[in-house]
């Protein structure tokens, strides 16, 4: 008998521990925003780059958006020539290199040793990849979006589509780099910061969304896809 009380007791208490590691597993998982699971660090790919972004290294990261800075200042406000620009660095550097090598004959100093410079095969070969990668998951998207499987994605779309015309009219697309850089160095680095307040302000905004998106899928978009033929559809997946 005190056998029998002792299992109870021990299997009773093992699923008070399951239990208790369930809500606190549940109680562990936080909503973020656009459903990430991984750090921060890690969606930008980790490494350098995320480095760069993230201000781990400041020094490197002002710098980047200070050249930025300094190119939109010259090509867009002062309205410089890029190859006018290009020249006259390239004739300032190569007059300098040039008298300096002359001149350390003539001054007792060694000759300034000038770097070879060349590009790795295999990081335009990764960058390349990458590039081509991304590409043809766009022309995925944009071939099932032009189905008409999916109206909320093609609803999206189409709007935001429509807002970057409506932004790319009024500046010009070396403005739109500018403003996707500032953007690039100060978003993410701000939501690493305050992540958790950015996240719970995301959850409601999105509890709102769907709330909104319901109603308009009732009153709006039931109606038009009951107006549209049952046959397109069906003739859509069979050309599929």
């Amino acid at each position: 008998m005190a056998e029998e009380h002792k299992h109870d007791d021990s299997s009773s208490s093992s699923s008070d521990s399951d239990d208790d590691k369930n809500s606190a597993s549940l109680k562990t998982k936080i909503y973020r925003l656009f459903g990430r699971e991984q750090p921060l660090h890690k969606l930008f790919g980790g490494g350098k780059p995320a480095d760069i972004f993230l201000w781990r290294n400041k020094k490197v990261s002002g710098g980047v958006l200070g050249a930025a800075t300094v190119s939109w200042i010259l090509f867009e406000l002062l309205e410089y020539n890029l190859l006018t620009l290009f020249g006259h660095i390239s004739i300032l550097a190569l007059a300098v290199l040039f008298l300096w090598s002359s001149a350390s004959t003539f001054i007792h100093k060694s000759p300034l040793h000038i770097p070879e410079v060349h590009i790795p095969e295999d990081v335009v070969l990764q960058l390349a990849s990458g590039l081509r990668i991304e590409i043809n998951r766009g022309f995925t998207v944009l071939r099932d979006i032009a189905s008409g499987r999916d109206l909320k994605k093609f609803l999206l779309v189409i709007a935001g589509l429509w807002v970057l015309s409506k932004v790319g009219s009024s500046c010009n697309f070396l403005t739109l780099i500018y403003i996707a850089t500032v953007l690039l160095f100060t978003i993410p680095v701000l939501y690493e910061k305050y992540e958790d307040k950015v996240d719970d302000f995301g959850e409601k905004a999105m509890r709102e969304i769907k709330k909104q998106y319901v109603e308009f899928d009732v009153k709006v978009l039931s109606k038009v896809m009951s107006k549209i033929p049952k046959g397109a559809f069906a003739f859509i997946k069979k050309k599929d």
